[in-house]
């Protein structure tokens, strides 16, 4: 007597893992999507793909050649992460402030020795 119950099925059957394609491999599928030799349904199954995730890559590969190609010629910018940014901006404040407190050391400076006036 084999009973079947369905709450024991995702007990006995191992997890789907997750599968990460590198962005290689999704150029690849891309690639033989496109080409017109086999069908698309053969590649899917092959690779174990949903139709779902062609489309997604297609879709992520229009995205890169649209950004690749709107880009300007010569030389790209430098890129600055996060932290440096924020390094640099901290460091700008503090100068500024820095700058502030010596002007207004000057403005006293030069009204204590010209006896009020800006100009000498």
């Amino acid at each position: 007597m084999n009973s079947h119950n369905p709450s024991e099925g995702p007990k006995n059957s191992p997890a789907k893992k997750r599968r990460f394609l590198t962005a290689e491999k999704k150029f690849q599928i891309y690639l033989e999507a496109q080409a017109n030799d086999k069908p698309v349904g053969e590649l899917l199954r092959r690779e174990g793909l949903y139709s779902t995730d062609l489309a997604r890559i297609r879709q992520q590969v229009k995205e890169g050649a649209l950004q690749r190609l709107s880009a300007k010629p010569g030389k790209p910018q430098n890129q600055v992460d996060t932290e440096a940014y924020d390094a640099l901006k901290g460091e700008l404040q503090d100068k500024e402030r820095a700058l502030a407190d010596l002007a207004v050391e000057l403005a006293i400076l030069r009204k204590k020795t010209s006896g009020g006036s800006w100009v000498r």
